[in-house]
């Protein structure tokens, strides 16, 4: 193609070639200038990105958050964990603490409970362990295993002399089943103190239970005792559970009632070293009245008893002897043929006449 001719071919004229020279040698400020290496190497990188439109000078878009789903479950656990700690203590307490000799005691207990303990690891007791593989391992020992409530003023008496009372209350669960004279077999003088002597039914009961123990009037009813020769206490220690009530009773009386599980570790009277340990579990319910002495014949610091009964395990079986005679041996496997019942149950009160009659009661657990 020549110089002087357009790209469709046509011709340029003479003219307009001899104005281009002109313009161009002149430097018009419209003619086309060749752009430096910078400004190609600026277009160069423009084209090869992707278009996008220009930020707003106060434009801002946040940072899109991560996701942290693992956390938020393991928040949600720990908060449900908190709840049930914080609605049942002592269920949790059990469930987590196991059978360790070293885990804490239970909480005192404040109100019936709703369901039997959990079942322990099968553990054989030992001399050194003698609650070892039995919930009462992680019970308190002698009296601090019975709660005493805070005394108000009920009846014809002032708190103080409520408070006097609970606590005496208690002294007759001490001196009655925990007492190691009485434990052995002794008369328990200073229990006997403590009711009114001018109780006939209960003085008459008194009278004969330790001479001529019977259904009706044996000193089991209200007392623990071991005969010496049969069996004897491994340990010092005596494992309890319970707690005293009060409300007003009759004639403004105060009246008591007491709801407490002994467990007695004991082994044959002639056993040498870690011989078989049988633990006798014994449950009492009493009801006591602290009556005023203006309307009731009654001496200062007693009170009537207006109801007993007792739920007993290991404790043998057969016609009453006035002592608990646990099982030992073939007299343990012929004695565990009746009816299966759960010691440490502590849900619903005692059935009366649960223990009484020639059938030997078998403890599910001991």
């Amino acid at each position: 193609m020549s110089a002087d001719t357009e790209p469709n071919g046509s011709s340029r004229s003479d003219e307009e070639w001899e104005r281009f020279l002109r313009e161009s040698a002149a430097g018009a400020t419209d003619a086309p200038k060749e752009p430096s290496a910078r400004a190609r190497e600026v277009a160069k990188r423009l084209r090869a990105e992707p278009s996008r439109e220009p930020d707003g000078w106060r434009s801002y878009t946040p940072a899109r958050p991560k996701r942290r789903t693992g956390w938020y479950v393991v928040g949600l656990l720990a908060s449900l964990v908190l709840l049930v700690v914080a609605l049942a203590p002592g269920w949790t307490v059990d469930l987590f603490a196991g059978d360790d000799p070293d885990s804490p005691p239970l909480a005192a207990e404040t109100a019936r409970p709703t369901q039997a303990p959990p079942a322990q690891a099968g553990q054989r007791p030992t001399t050194d362990e003698p609650f070892r593989g039995s919930p009462a391992a992680r019970w308190a020992s002698g009296a601090a295993g019975i709660t005493v409530p805070k005394a108000k003023a009920v009846g014809w008496m002032s708190a103080a002399k409520v408070e006097q009372a609970l606590i005496r209350s208690r002294d007759f669960l001490v001196t009655s089943s925990l007492d190691r004279g009485v434990l052995r077999g002794e008369r328990p003088e200073r229990a006997i103190a403590l009711i009114n002597p001018h109780q006939k039914d209960v003085q008459q009961l008194l009278k004969t239970a330790f001479r001529t123990p019977s259904e009706e009037s044996d000193p089991l009813l209200l007392f623990s005792r071991f005969r010496p020769s049969h069996a004897r206490l491994v340990g010092d220690i005596v494992k309890t559970r319970g707690r005293l009530t009060y409300r007003e009773g009759k004639r403004g009386a105060l009246q008591v009632t007491a709801d407490v599980t002994f467990v007695y570790p004991v082994t044959r009277a002639d056993a040498v070293g870690d011989d078989e340990i049988v633990r006798t579990i014994v449950r009492r319910e009493l009801v006591l009245s602290w009556d005023n002495p203006d309307k009731v014949i009654t001496e200062p610091g007693t009170f009537s008893i207006v109801s007993y009964t007792y739920d007993m395990t290991n404790g043998g079986c057969g016609a009453p002897t006035g002592y608990f005679t646990p099982p030992f041996g073939t007299d343990r496997r012929a004695d565990e043929t009746g009816t299966e019942v759960d010691p440490y149950d502590r849900s619903a009160p005692i059935t009366p006449g649960d223990s009484s009659g020639d059938e030997c009661r078998r403890a599910t657990r001991s």
